[in-house]
């Protein structure tokens, strides 16, 4: 189902997002509100208009805080928004950030809104962890028993090993439907499409050193420094490794098939906390509050896919969003695609030329095309600066924006694949390309 949006255009005017900030096993310096909090609060200050005049804020969240029950509304009513501005926090796991755009893209298009905040938030180190059911059961069990005789008897059902806590990141980051974590869908797609460690390991060193060289070129000055209690500054993605190499990441042991795998840490995405914000509008928005338009939202394409194989998600979202617009994948300037993991990418890109996948699958004659790597997450990506499933859909979306505008590009396509096996896109264009 695409976001339809030939009734009312859309148009990105502004946007921002924290550093990435990579988890250290333990709950890091911020919890998911405050972090968008931080993140947004620069780019509603330079605006010409107050927060309470957006019509909506909506954010992407997978594991919001138990303090944090509609995410959204926290952070609306603490960023100024006022009583008045409705808010709703949206969940399609790792693509909830650009869900949030497709909704704000529908309540546009549709005239039910002029102007939204939409973002997404999240703070992967603050996961909880859970108790198992057998231990919540004598829990339940120990706060009935009234008299020391029954507290007593409760105590001698209690079973160390039912005390071990569960691990809530893990068993989110596992597909309850076909029994496979996220690497391991990520090992079965590398396999079919013949991706080696080598390329993995190649691909993931070219994603640091992307990103290093977007650090210090100033490529990355969406992002807004973030301060903890203490007063420290938090000003770049901190996932970073510049030294890294092939060798060095040769070392590491496979983190999901530890007999056959390719799959390892280093060439998987980060564990991260992180936010990102864009400000949508609409064309009488931009011209009552003469709005600088960053960018246009031409169209968005979800897809689903075998959850065993959740990585090729983008390959299904692209094909017909770009068959829609009639458009091909030479006519795209730049490429966001969200690394999950390195395999998964070189996976999609190996679909995308794989002819027969293509005949199969989109009933095309001909292979859909090759996405250059030189026009493919040219900054770095979730493996050198993480992936905070709620915020990735934004950042990505924000960032390909940016880089349109700094290229003077025209088209470019911003991409997810999704836990539990689906796939988003979306197409963006530069009104101000050469």
């Amino acid at each position: 189902m695409a976001a339809q949006t030939k009734s009312r255009p859309v148009y990105f005017v502004d946007g921002s997002r924290s550093p990435f900030l990579k988890a250290r096993g333990k709950p890091g310096p911020f919890k998911a509100a405050d972090l968008g909090i931080s993140a947004a609060k620069p780019l509603l200050l330079r605006q010409p208009f107050s927060p309470d005049q957006f019509d909506q804020v909506i954010v992407g969240c997978v594991n919001p805080g138990a303090d944090e029950a509609n995410i959204a509304r926290v952070m609306s009513l603490r960023l100024g928004c006022g009583d008045k501005t409705t808010a709703w926090t949206v969940q399609r796991n790792c693509a909830s950030g650009l869900q949030s755009i497709d909704c704000a893209m529908q309540a546009i298009t549709s005239g039910q809104s002029d102007l939204v905040l939409a973002g997404g938030v999240e703070s992967m180190s603050h996961a909880p962890l859970l108790w198992k059911e057998e231990m919540v059961v004598w829990l339940a069990n120990w706060n009935r028993a009234r008299s020391i005789g029954q507290k007593l008897k409760v105590l001698t059902t209690l079973r160390l090993k039912n005390m071990a806590p569960v691990i809530a990141l893990l068993r989110g980051l596992s597909d309850p439907v076909v029994g496979l974590s996220m690497g391991q869908t990520a090992e079965k797609i590398a396999h079919r499409f013949g991706i080696s460690r080598q390329q993995m390991d190649e691909y993931a060193v070219a994603s640091h050193l992307r990103l290093a060289a977007a650090q210090e070129a100033g490529y990355l000055d969406e992002i807004e420094p973030v301060f903890d209690k203490n007063g420290k500054a938090y000003e770049h993605d901190d996932g970073i490794r510049p030294d890294s190499s092939v060798e060095k990441l040769a070392k590491l042991k496979p983190a999901f098939d530890r007999k056959f795998g390719n799959v390892t840490a280093g060439n998987s995405a980060q564990i991260t906390d992180g936010a990102a914000w864009v400000i949508l509008a609409s064309e009488d928005a931009v011209k009552k509050y003469k709005l600088p338009v960053i960018g246009k939202a031409i169209d968005l394409q979800w897809a689903g896919v075998d959850p065993s194989e959740m990585g090729l998600g983008p390959v299904h979202a692209v094909v017909p969003l770009l068959q829609r617009n009639k458009l091909a994948v030479d006519d795209i300037d730049y490429w966001e695609l969200n690394e999950a993991f390195a395999g998964q990418v070189l996976a999609c890109v190996a679909a995308w030329q794989d002819k027969d996948y293509c005949k199969e699958h989109f009933n095309l004659r001909s292979a859909f095309g090759a996405v250059p790597h030189e026009r493919l997450n040219i900054d770095g990506g979730g493996v050198s600066l993480g992936h905070p499933v709620g915020a990735s859909g934004t950042r990505i979306t924000l960032h390909l924006l940016q880089t349109l505008k700094r290229t003077k590009s025209k088209y470019g396509v911003a991409t997810l694949c999704i836990g539990g096996g689906q796939g988003g896109a979306i197409l963006l264009e530069n009104l101000e390309s050469a």
